[in-house]
């Protein structure tokens, strides 16, 4: 009978421990995540081609945990900083790209946005430190 309660016991608390573990993976040392395209200060007519590009780390696709490795997201006219505690958002500013795509056609209206990378681990979580790119300006016309 104990040990059926310790079993218990350490199952009620791997639930716990989980999700520490599921986020803030270390980053690969060096990892430099950018755009191939569009360049800062770009002006485009949508839709447009926007490219990825990720250096000393591997792209993979969501759920898949391999070590040094994660998927992009891509972060429209987005001010406020990601929570490193919670998975990135998915919603019309925040992008994903789970299938491991290094590239997608964006469609925006009219006018100014700024665009940036985020990489994300198996669950969506950034990595730690942080893998992001350098936030870039462009205008659509």
């Amino acid at each position: 009978m104990k040990s059926a309660g310790l079993i218990m016991l350490a199952a009620a608390l791997t639930l716990f421990v989980a999700p520490a573990d599921a986020q803030n993976k270390p980053a690969g040392k060096d990892t430099k995540l950018y755009f191939i395209w569009p360049r800062d200060g770009a002006k485009l007519k949508s839709p447009f081609w926007c490219r990825f590009g990720l250096r000393n780390m591997g792209v993979t696709h969501a759920g898949d945990d391999y070590p040094n490795s994660g998927h992009h997201h891509l972060l429209i006219d987005v001010n406020e900083p990601l929570n490193p505690n919670e998975p990135i958002p998915s919603d019309k500013s925040h992008l994903h790209f789970g299938a491991g795509q290094t590239e997608t056609q964006l469609d925006l209206a009219p006018g100014k946005h700024t665009l940036q990378l985020v990489l994300g681990d198996a669950k969506h979580y950034p990595f730690s430190p942080p893998v992001v790119s350098e936030k870039i300006t462009i205008r659509v016309r």
